[in-house]
């Protein structure tokens, strides 16, 4: 088939469909929706850290002005699907963990400090919040552990014992190397604190119809998750996220605090609004968990790897067993013949944590990548040309090809925009206007996945594609990413594109997360648009007038006309085809999913990570300089998102190696920074000139479009890339992040 008109050019990209919506104030975030008799509901939290609810006091709050039902454990309507629900993660608040999530007003007993334990529902949300601070409760409390540090070596592997334990070939070979670097490094618990916070409204229609304006990254798990809270048929359920502000992780799953919402909704028979403030989001949506990590590797005298060793122990909750890929990254990235990881959680009087962006990855490249530095040193090797020297040419952990992998590239390019081989590699060589200057680089890799997604594509006769998935878009850019492959595929301006998502009620498609969604989604969307060119190619074959002896592959669809590819011949308007055979629209819809390819490939995405830091010699402060990103994330589909993607990527990286850092007091087993005065995120003035860089180069077995994932791997490595600037800044080596001043001039 003739190449298709690209009305978008793919240098500049196209802005985002979405922006002007966003921009104005015309967007509808979930808190935003106000359906007539909206009531307002505020969650009481626990000031005990473990133990049981003793008694508690409602009866202030009851005779509060304005308020309507203080809901606790001992008045809750009974949630269906949570009774008898099985200790394998089977009740509404289900994700991917074993053990069992915790069930909101379902019992007394208390599993964390700040747990929900009542509900208040109030007619304006001031006198929500002022009744909430009437209700008194009293605990039976119990000795509580908080403190992953201090009880680090008691950690034991998860109940999937698979995901602990990996050895090729001998354990813990790096201690019989020629050189050997063996040290802990230690991760700060992280909090993904979206500017939006999390919120929802729920309406009920009866007893068995509920509709609800959610912040989700999924539509369809949510709505699969109240489902199974109220027992009602799909049909009956409708979550609408159509704009998310943010979610990072933290919106993957179903918190308890939604079914609480819904649960209200139902027992007041009023559309409720719930928002957690700021504080709750500390505890009640997840966070990056505290780990603990030991690397330990080895290597011959001219720099080959030996030995890998990589140790995690990260906290969980006492009653949820979560997990991640902490130690993947080890098992793959570099040719050795003797790699053992082993993953442990401990857990903890605290909730439940969850993937934050770059999950368990990130976790993992800040060790690893901070040890490959390490041992860079100690051979006395420029970092680049020790990771060259134990490059892999194929996956060393699965034994197969790699679908496509262009790291080498990544690399060059990097070094090259960066400066690297101009520097003085000597630490704590190089000043500048009275700041210590120096220069690091990691590497960054995550799978390259293609799940399962269902759209609806409608070409009407106005000339116009309309194209339907149950996805959310919580920052990335989804819909622009898609209106452009469709425009493209369809030969139509991004004008005539309309996608339409963020509603359950529309054909299934993937929760947003793990890097997965403009490969899954936009596979389905070159699939649908085949689909309705296919149909148009046969109304035109029928119709003749030129076209009957044509062949489809020998068409070129662009301009919104069907021609010869040859530019010869005869043509047509789509919309002129539709009107002649009188359809007001081609409408299909269909399912879209990869074949075998990851049984014969290995399919990564891989990022390298330049940074350039200055650090003042007398109050340790570390300012990020410059940072320069290569991503090869297959063919960009969607230069402006993806540079976007890539620039956010290494903000959230400064974050993490430099500031943040949820602090508990574990003699309470409570926060004291659970805000944004004392937990710190980048600003403005935090943020450097940063670069972002692609190979471009389509992997040809990922997706019809070429496209790998670009989300994740833009954070992962990154805070590794800043430490080990650090230490070429100031020759000392910072373990533990965040790298605060007090720990380099300590």
């Amino acid at each position: 088939m003739g190449k298709e008109y690209l009305f978008i050019d793919e240098k500049e990209g196209l802005d985002r469909v979405d922006g002007k919506m966003k921009v104005t104030g015309k967007a509808k975030y979930a808190a935003e929706h106000h359906p007539a008799g909206l009531v307002y509901a505020i969650l009481v939290n626990s000031a005990a850290t473990k133990g049981r609810i003793k008694s508690i006091d409602t009866k202030k709050a009851e005779r509060a002005a304005g308020v309507i039902k203080v809901i606790t454990h001992a008045n809750a309507p009974k949630v269906p699907g949570y009774e008898n629900a099985p200790r394998t993660g089977g009740n509404p608040e289900k994700g991917p963990t074993l053990g069992q999530p915790l069930r909101i007003f379902h019992d007394d007993t208390i599993y964390f400090n700040n747990q929900p334990i009542a509900m208040v529902i109030a007619d304006t949300l001031e006198r929500a919040m002022h009744a909430a601070t009437l209700v008194k409760a009293e605990f039976d409390t119990e000795t509580f552990s908080t403190n992953l540090a201090a009880n680090a070596a008691k950690g034991v592997p998860p109940s999937n014992a698979g995901r602990a334990l990996y050895k090729r070939g001998d354990a813990d070979a790096y201690k019989n190397a020629e050189v050997q670097v063996e040290q802990n490094y230690v991760l700060a618990r992280e909090v993904h604190n979206p500017m939006e916070l999390h919120s929802l409204v729920a309406i009920w229609d009866g007893d068995d119809k509920v509709k609800v304006y959610e912040k989700t990254q999924g539509v369809k798990s949510s709505q699969r998750a109240i489902m199974d809270a109220f027992k009602l048929p799909e049909a009956n359920v409708q979550v609408i996220a159509e704009y998310v502000g943010g979610g990072f992780g933290a919106a993957l799953r179903t918190w308890p605090h939604t079914i609480a919402a819904v649960l209200g909704a139902k027992a007041v028979k009023r559309p409720v609004k719930l928002m957690l403030t700021r504080e709750q989001m500390f505890t009640l949506v997840g966070y990056r968990p505290m780990t603990v990590q030991k690397i330990g590797l080895g290597a011959t005298k001219d720099g080959k790897l030996t030995g890998i060793t990589h140790e995690a122990v990260a906290e969980t909750s006492m009653y949820e067993e979560f997990t991640e890929g902490t130690v993947n990254m080890s098992k793959f990235l570099y040719e050795c013949p003797n790699v053992n990881t082993v993953y442990k959680i401990l857990p903890l009087d605290i909730s439940t944590p969850t993937w934050m962006r770059g999950p368990g990855e990130a976790t993992g490249a800040w060790a690893l990548e901070s040890a490959m530095d390490e041992m860079a040193y100690a051979l006395n090797m420029d970092p680049i040309e020790f990771r060259l020297k134990n490059y892999a040419e194929r996956d060393p952990e699965r034994n197969l090809p790699f679908s496509s992998k262009f790291l080498k590239e990544c690399y060059q390019k990097g070094a090259e925009q960066i400066g690297w081989f101009k520097r003085n590699r000597q630490p704590r060589s190089m000043q500048e206007d009275g700041w210590l200057v120096g220069y690091g680089m990691s590497t960054g890799t995550f799978g390259a996945g293609r799940g399962r997604a269902s759209v609806r594509g409608t070409l009407s006769a106005d000339g116009t594609m309309t194209i339907q998935s149950a996805v959310s878009d919580s920052g990335p850019g989804t819909a622009t990413a898609m209106t452009e492959i469709a425009a493209n595929r369809m030969g139509l301006p991004p004008q005539k594109i309309i996608f339409e998502l963020g509603d359950s009620s529309m054909p299934p498609g993937p929760t947003q997360g793990g890097s997965t969604t403009t490969s899954t989604l936009g596979s389905a969307v070159v699939d649908v648009s085949e689909a309705i060119k296919k149909k148009m190619f046969e109304l035109v074959a029928k119709e003749g007038r030129g076209f009957a002896s044509a062949k489809y592959e020998d068409l070129s669809f662009s301009r919104g006309e069907i021609s010869q590819a040859n530019g010869r011949g005869a043509k047509i308007a789509y919309t002129e085809l539709l009107r002649k055979n009188n359809l007001p629209s081609i409408e299909i819809t269909l399912n879209s999913q990869g074949g075998n390819e990851r049984d014969r490939y290995s399919m990564y995405s891989f990022s390298v990570h330049f940074v350039i830091v200055r650090v003042h010699p007398t109050t340790g402060v570390v300012r990020v300089h410059r940072a320069v990103g290569v991503s090869d994330a297959g063919k960009i589909v969607s230069r402006k998102t993806a540079e976007s993607q890539a620039i956010g990527g290494v903000v959230g990286g400064i974050g993490m190696a430099l500031m943040e850092d949820a602090v508990i007091d574990h003699r309470f087993g409570r926060y004291v920074n659970s805000n944004l005065a004392d937990y710190h995120v980048p600003v403005h003035a935090d943020v450097p000139k940063i670069e972002a860089l692609f190979i471009d180069k389509p992997d040809p077995h990922t997706n019809p479009m070429g496209s790998k994932g670009l989300g994740e791997i833009a954070l992962i490595g990154f805070a590794a890339a800043v430490a080990n600037a650090v230490y070429h800044a100031t020759g000392k080596r910072i373990r533990e992040l965040p790298i605060t001043p007090d720990k380099l001039t300590g």
